[in-house]
């Protein structure tokens, strides 16, 4: 079915849509109000409540990394797509609470490079940063492309104007508000999302039959086509998800899992990404900004239940994603071309909801890929005001003078966003795409971390040099993989990309530290564990607080209910 007809909204949905647009451009208005500088553009002037800025440390993950790419992975393997929130990001969010955030924010900087260049000088600093600008450019496409196929697949326009229509829509409350607008933005998105996904879950598991309907139909699937759809028990239990690794000896599997996704990509992706640190930067106080990703924590434990449940539903209630899931090249689809797993949300939507839920789950899409775009922009124009233009190119002007250049670099990212979806549209499960992206970007940037907090005679020629070994040997091993070297079902080449990077930074780190000059004792306090008074760790205003409003109980309360979740499924 060509995409024109996919989905066929009514009087009411388009009603719905508007209201929702309406809204997002008004909080950009109002936003601008409160800009007066710098801090306000970039983050938030510091203002922000816990509860909002935690809001919004999850929206801005709930992009099309949640929406498509996990919904995706719930249709092509089932239950173990879990792993990238239950083991690939709780622990990890809960780390960076306890233990980096005091780190952040106690030093004052305003974004993650800046703490690198505190750290371990400008070349490190600048890699950094380039690296940083690099990926949320390449990222930013992602949720772009997809944002332009929903309204292509609503309106029929052509993809290149619908790219250009949601680009302009998400650039203007940027531009407007700054980060502020995109952190209003993003809580009022992830209760419209979650509004719009829950339907689906409830009408598709109604139809399939509840949660044992929807095992044995997946069960029938993998019965009758064994040499294409994995089997039905790696398919209904999340661990020792062969499915997501790759590897079919279940031990090395596990060992993937947890050493590949839970410690290297996922400590490297939520622990020094700058879309996700920077909501937390804009906390009111320490003891915000460190409860910040660990009140994200608790929504994020069930948003597999609205992502990739649905996948899941879309591989046996959906013809299309079924003959796909097959083996059967399907014509249609998003590309255009062929079905992929990328397509289950919009053929649900089309089989599933009656008008009026249709224009709430359209609209949850839109907004779940312009709150990731915008974070990838927001984070982007900070990056590269601050970071780079400020500090490298021109020094000195006056604070409305870098504004103006986070609203240009706003501009261009946007341009370069509409380039980068096009790179995007090749992939069958963009969730392929994004962990190579941050196996190369994030898994190297982690171990430098790392070793620069808890290791004070980490150097600065080792801050620059092991950031860029590392992300070499992630691309090269990645090249290896694309050449036909070696192969890995899943996404395992992703997993030993990222491995291989955290490994080779580490290495190279070392040696370079053994024969450079680490910083004095005197530079590292608020940089180093070692040599940071614990005083300076801790909000001393926390103490006065009821114990399930301080971080660390929250935080154990968190990781007890994953675990849980772990074991149930």
């Amino acid at each position: 079915m060509p995409l024109e007809t996919l989905i066929n909204a009514g009087f009411i949905d388009y009603v719905i849509l508007l209201i929702y647009f309406l809204f997002v451009l008004g909080i950009g208005l109002a936003a601008k109000r409160h800009v007066s500088g710098s801090l306000d553009f970039f983050l938030s002037g510091r203002s922000l409540p816990g509860w909002v800025t935690g809001l919004a440390f999850v929206s801005a993950n709930l992009g099309a990394v949640e929406i498509m790419g996990q919904s995706a992975n719930g249709a092509q393997m089932g239950v173990p797509a879990v792993h990238y929130f239950w083991i690939g990001a709780i622990p990890a969010m809960i780390f960076l609470g306890i233990v980096m955030m005091p780190f952040y924010y106690g030093s004052g900087v305003r974004s993650v490079p800046e703490f690198m260049l505190k750290r371990f000088g400008p070349a490190a600093h600048l890699v950094n940063a380039i690296s940083f600008a690099l990926a949320q450019l390449l990222i930013a496409g992602v949720n772009l492309y997809l944002l332009g196929t929903i309204v292509h697949a609503l309106l029929g326009w052509p993809l290149w104007v619908a790219l250009i229509v949601a680009a302009v829509i998400v650039l203007v409350y940027i531009t407007l508000g700054g980060l502020s607008a995109a952190i209003y933005n993003e809580v009022l998105q992830f209760f419209v999302i979650v509004a719009s996904l829950l339907p689906l879950v409830i009408i598709g598991l109604h139809r399939v039959g509840g949660w044992n309907g929807l095992k044995a139909k997946i069960t029938e699937a993998a019965n009758a086509h064994p040499d294409t759809i994995a089997p039905a028990a790696q398919q209904l239990h999340s661990w020792p998800g062969q499915a997501l690794s790759g590897f079919d000896n279940p031990v090395l599997s596990v060992l993937g899992i947890v050493f590949g996704l839970g410690f290297v990509l996922s400590f490297g992706y939520w622990t020094t990404n700058f879309v996700e640190v920077q909501r937390a930067m804009a906390s009111d106080s320490l003891s915000s900004s460190r409860k910040t990703p660990i009140i994200g924590a608790f929504p994020k434990m069930l948003v597999p239940f609205l992502t990739v449940l649905p996948g899941m539903l879309a591989a046996v209630l959906v013809p299309e994603i079924a003959r796909t899931k097959a083996g059967e090249e399907v014509a249609g689809g998003a590309s255009g071309n062929l079905v992929q797993y990328n397509d289950s949300v919009l053929f649900l939507i089309r089989d599933l909801l009656p008008t009026g839920l249709t224009g709430l789950a359209i609209t949850g899409l839109l907004a779940a890929f312009m709150a990731g775009m915008a974070a990838n922009v927001s984070a982007f124009n900070t990056v590269f005001s601050v970071d780079i233009w400020e500090r490298y190119v021109i020094k000195g002007k006056s604070d409305d003078y870098y504004v103006k250049v986070g609203r240009i670099a706003t501009i261009i990212a946007t341009i370069i966003a509409i380039g980068t979806a096009v790179m995007a549209s090749g992939f069958s499960n963009i969730m392929d795409y994004l962990q190579t992206l941050f196996g190369f970007f994030n898994a190297p940037l982690f171990a430098t971390f790392i070793l620069g907090m808890f290791w004070k005679k980490s150097t600065p020629h080792a801050g620059w040099s092991g950031l860029v070994a590392g992300t070499l040997s992630a691309v090269v091993v990645w090249a290896l993989s694309m050449a036909g070297v070696y192969t890995l079902p899943g996404q395992g080449t992703a997993f030993l990309a990222a491995l291989a990077g955290f490994v080779v930074d580490i290495l190279v780190s070392v040696v370079v530290s053994l024969f450079t000059a680490p910083k004095p004792a005197t530079e590292l306090v608020g940089l180093v564990y070692s040599e940071t008074p614990k005083e300076h760790l801790i909000d001393p205003h926390e103490k006065t607080l009821p114990w399930y409003r301080r971080t660390v109980p929250l935080g154990m309360i968190v990781l007890a209910v994953t675990v849980v979740l772990n074991i149930i499924f």
